[in-house]
């Protein structure tokens, strides 16, 4: 069971949502922001897993026509940030997607 999700809604449309998606998940690896980040797509929905922190995570992104769920699996550690860390994703998803952040990071 994930320990982290979260949900963001958008008007974009599946198609435009799965690219503004995927083009910053390149400007991310494209600037080293991203350790060991590794991904894959079937259809809409992205797994992946990442090192942050030390720490490896995995999880998946599920891009649906209006809105884009995030399920992530958190060691230990990051587990005690879950909130932080689900706020931060659910800000910078809707800025990405063109929708209104719920709350400030």
């Amino acid at each position: 069971m994930p320990d982290l999700t979260a949900t963001v809604p958008h008007q974009l449309g599946r198609a435009e949502a799965r690219q503004r998606l995927q083009k910053k998940v390149d400007e991310l690896r494209q600037h080293g922001t991203l350790a060991n980040f590794q991904d894959s797509w079937s259809g809409d929905t992205m797994t992946f897993s990442l090192s942050a922190m030390g720490q490896s995570m995995s999880g998946e992104l599920n891009v649906e026509d209006d809105v884009v769920h995030v399920r992530i699996t958190l060691p230990a550690l990051l587990k005690l940030m879950s909130g932080t860390i689900k706020q931060r994703i659910e800000h910078d998803a809707a800025l990405l997607l063109g929708s209104r952040p719920k709350t400030a990071p």
